[in-house]
């Protein structure tokens, strides 16, 4: 085996403990203010914003390093239609007859249904792709490596990054999901994992109080 080749590790910046745990909780304290929003308006967002937020979901792990992710950002009125009309025949099977009695109580207290007129009010649309097969290269078509878990890492990291641009957020799951491969165009070895939406909240925008209860410390850890 060849020997691999390394660069020094990026230089982090000097801290006390005290200022280690400061940033720590200012972090925990943005971050806990993001909440899932389900009524946007129709201002612009710059296709900048974006673009920089999809980087740094980039800059994710992933297994083996690669980077087995695809984002079609769409701002598109017709296509946004498309998904939406897609995803709304979906939601509307899911209710009547594909979701068990213990999810749609589970679902209950978040006032959710088959109504999912946000893909076409948000200005932006991000569909989240896993690829099978890939690599690091242009043209490359290898097996990628725990594709499920590096996809969920770089949505982590979207999601982050577009809250801290100011932006509200919604994370979509129709099932199935694969009308969003058609209508994006991509290929069939790609899975469609997750569709964000992105814009600003509607000034009476309302979040259910059900999702401000995050579990404290002592449910979500332990230490050994």
């Amino acid at each position: 085996m060849k020997p691999h080749a390394t660069i020094p590790y990026t230089a982090l910046p000097a801290m006390s403990d005290a200022e280690r745990i400061a940033a720590a909780e200012a972090f925990r304290d943005h971050v806990g203010k993001r909440r899932t929003c389900r009524m946007f308006t129709d201002a612009p967002v710059p296709r900048a914003v974006i673009a920089a937020a999809i980087e740094a979901a980039g800059t994710a792990p992933s297994g083996a390093n690669h980077q087995p992710w695809h984002f079609a950002a769409i701002s598109s009125p017709e296509v946004k239609h498309r998904i939406r009309l897609a995803a709304e025949e979906e939601e509307a099977a899911f209710y009547a007859s594909r979701a068990g009695q213990e999810w749609l109580e589970a679902l209950a207290p978040l006032g959710t249904d088959e109504d999912k007129g946000f893909l076409d009010l948000a200005p932006w649309l991000i569909v989240v792709f896993g690829q099978r097969r890939g690599g690091i290269e242009p043209g490359e078509s290898r097996q990628n490596y725990y594709v499920t878990e590096s996809v969920g890492i770089a949505c982590g990291l979207l999601l982050t990054a577009l809250h801290n641009a100011g932006l509200a957020t919604l994370t979509h799951t129709p099932s199935p999901m694969g009308f969003l491969r058609d209508i994006c165009g991509r290929p069939a070895d790609e899975k469609p994992l997750m569709l964000v939406v992105a814009g600003h909240p509607a000034p009476d925008a309302t979040v259910p109080v059900h999702a401000t209860r995050k579990k404290p410390l002592d449910q979500i850890a332990s230490w050994l």
